[in-house]
């Protein structure tokens, strides 16, 4: 693991922030996982224009400005030297005095992690990986809006330790209305009659970049893409369903509260989607 940190790279366990940064106290700050693919940052403009959208919407100044950012980030790659890697960018409102005013703190933090990623063992990822509804509810927009990838991430934390307490893989987490959000750090897709559907952000959904990505491609390959409110009974009745996300990549979903989806295990248009994304990932990518 390499860390960027304080204009230096070193390495992960001598990175030190301050026990008085408001984004390890109050969550205050915002970040974004990006991959490493080939020894290219998959759609490294669009992470950050999401990173500097995000830290707007919080009133938290990039130090150095996008640039700096980019520059970091491609820097940090290089140091870690692999061609396949996962990023987590950092940017929190830095140290200041206890309590939660945010106005106290005035030198905001930035970091970046290259590491490698697991989400799922790699067995699950080609055989699909179970789901179960759980208990967390994701909130409403207007109490804590998804497409703000804050550090408050306790909501999904929640989600996946439900879900590995009774023995699944991941999380299916629906909002106070009961329509389907997202899994705990994945986007969900549904496959049926020949359309991709997928929930849209009024919903809880982040607006994820492989999201937007696997949305283009399903129209290159002639489904009807759609964001659409689903219910947990849309799961049940999908001809396939899978997850994606920058650390998981798209990851096909076998059961959903031990009840499989769809007729067939080959799961053919996941599979399709999945190649053509393999090479969309190579042609979308800022060389190291």
């Amino acid at each position: 693991m390499k860390v960027w940190l304080d204009g230096e790279i070193v390495d992960g366990h001598e990175a030190r922030v301050s026990v008085t940064d408001h984004g390890l106290l109050y969550g205050d700050g915002v970040f974004e996982g990006l991959r490493v693919s080939g020894r290219k940052v998959f759609r490294l403009p669009d992470h950050l224009r999401r990173f500097a959208t995000a830290a707007r919407a919080i009133g938290l100044e990039l130090p150095g400005g996008l640039p700096a950012v980019k520059e970091i980030v491609l820097s940090t790659a290089r140091a870690h030297g692999e061609d396949e890697a996962y990023l987590r960018l950092v940017a929190t409102r830095g140290p200041g005095a206890l309590g939660v005013d945010p106005t106290e703190c005035h030198s905001p933090t930035l970091f970046c992690i290259a590491d490698a990623i697991r989400l799922y063992e790699a067995p699950r990822l080609e055989q699909g990986i179970d789901l179960v509804t759980v208990s967390v509810r994701r909130p409403s927009a207007d109490a804590l809006d998804p497409r703000i990838k804050s550090l408050n991430y306790l909501n999904s934390v929640l989600a996946k330790r439900e879900a590995r307490l009774r023995g699944a893989d991941e999380a299916l987490i629906l909002n106070a209305r009961g329509h389907v959000a997202e899994a705990s750090v994945a986007n969900l897709f549904l496959v049926r009659d020949g359309r991709l559907l997928t929930p849209p952000a009024n919903d809880g959904a982040l607006e994820g970049i492989t999201r937007a990505s696997v949305l283009e491609l399903g129209g290159d390959l002639g489904l009807r893409v759609a964001e659409v409110t689903l219910g947990r009974v849309d799961v049940f009745d999908a001809d396939e369903c899978f997850l994606t996300g920058t650390g998981a990549g798209i990851v096909p979903v076998a059961t959903l509260d031990g009840q499989p989806i769809g007729q067939r295990s080959d799961a053919p248009v996941t599979a399709r989607i999945r190649a053509a994304f393999a090479r969309f990932t190579a042609d979308h990518g800022t060389p190291l």
